[in-house]
């Protein structure tokens, strides 16, 4: 059998596509990864915000982890919006046996501002999950959440991703500046080295489904075998493009633009 690079994502949904499961399909399908998705919960959301939510019962979704684990290989997971503990339980029941690249964006609330987390499901995240993972990606607020400090500056930013994996375990932080001004500048902490991202800053409102695109490309990009520094950058470049040529369609907060780097297809 010819190895065939494979994602698998863990997350809700959004119907309006630009993020969740959808952007992360997207994402995976760009960026030549079989993608595969196992859903958490159903969300009724678009550009304007968050509109109801129904969360999947977790015998519903151990199943589905269980049948991609046991019928298709992948080389890279990411998890999405896991809502609460009982759903967090059945994610780490099947994932903890697994020796891949698990990345982790640690979806807390919308970019709507609408929370998606229960807060003891917080707890159990930081103290359960995240030692667990190759790689967390929280943005500014999210990090603050994680780290119980408020973030102001780079430096915050970048002893934030230091906490986040000597105190809490995680493999790696990526914590992502999307919140500040200026330039748009991510750090990445590995355990010993920090490592600067950095791109221009895009004027413009349409930055919906970002982090899960971003993670999601991180995942793709692992699952062809690059270390997590390569990863990391050519996932920042691509959701960087995303954002450039982004789409100005629905009421409120756009999606980014997953075939961006199709030049020949961007307007």
């Amino acid at each position: 059998m010819n190895y065939i690079p494979a994602s698998l994502t863990i997350a809700g949904t959004d119907p309006s596509g630009g993020a969740g499961i959808q952007a992360d399909l997207k994402t995976f399908q760009e960026l030549q990864s079989y993608g595969m998705s196992v859903i958490t919960s159903v969300v009724a959301q678009n550009t304007t915000g968050v509109q109801d939510v129904q969360h999947m019962p977790t015998p519903m979704i151990k199943q589905q982890l269980e049948s991609v684990i046991s019928d298709i290989p992948f080389q890279a997971f990411k998890t999405g919006m896991l809502a609460n503990i009982d759903i967090m339980q059945a994610v780490a029941e099947k994932i903890s046996p697994l020796d891949i690249p698990y990345i982790m964006d640690p979806v807390m609330v919308a970019a709507s501002g609408d929370r998606l987390i229960a807060e003891d499901a917080q707890i159990y995240l930081r103290e359960n999950l995240l030692p667990l993972t190759t790689v967390t990606t929280p943005n500014i607020p999210e990090a603050e959440v994680i780290t119980d400090r408020t973030i102001d500056t780079l430096e915050d930013m970048q002893q934030a991703a230091k906490q986040i994996v000597h105190e809490y375990g995680a493999g790696a932080a990526l914590v992502k500046g999307g919140h500040m001004q200026g330039e748009a500048v991510d750090f990445l902490y590995d355990g010993n080295k920090t490592h600067t991202l950095s791109a221009e800053r895009i004027d413009t409102n349409n930055t919906h489904g970002t982090g899960c695109t971003y993670s999601a490309a991180i995942a793709a990009y692992m699952s062809h075998g690059y270390p997590l520094p390569e990863a990391l950058q050519k996932a920042k470049e691509y959701v960087t493009a995303a954002i450039s040529h982004s789409f100005p369609i629905g009421n409120g907060s756009g999606p980014t633009n997953h075939w961006a780097l199709r030049k020949e297809l961007v307007k």
